[in-house]
C-alpha cells in the first residue's frame, strides 16, 4: 500500500501547475528549496512555520561551521536551548 507515500507528495503534485508561475528559473529554484525545507520539517514532526521563523531569525548570527544544528532533524527551539543552559 503506497497511500502514505502518495499523501506525502500530494502538496508538491497539487502545486506543480502553480510553480509554472514562479516568474523565472531562479524563482522555481527558490520555491523548490522552500518546499524541501517545509516538507523536511513536517517529516521531522515540526511545525514548519515555527521552524522557519526561528531559523531565519537565528541564521545571521549562527556560526557557519555549526549550520548542521539548524537542519530540521537537529533543530532545537531557542527556548529549549536556554533551558538546557540554565
Amino acid at each position: 500500500d503506497n497511500n502514505p507515500a502518495e499523501r506525502a507528495i500530494r502538496p508538491v503534485c497539487v502545486g506543480r501547475k502553480n510553480y509554472l508561475f514562479a516568474g523565472s528559473d531562479a524563482g522555481g529554484d527558490n520555491i523548490a528549496d522552500a518546499m524541501t525545507l517545509i516538507e523536511s520539517a513536517k517529516l521531522s514532526g515540526l511545525n514548519p512555520h515555527d521552524y522557519l521563523a526561528d531559523v531565519l531569525a537565528r541564521i545571521n548570527e549562527h556560526k557557519i561551521n555549526r549550520l548542521h544544528e539548524l537542519l530540521p532533524w537537529n533543530w532545537k527551539p531557542v527556548t529549549d536551548l536556554h533551558k538546557q543552559a540554565a
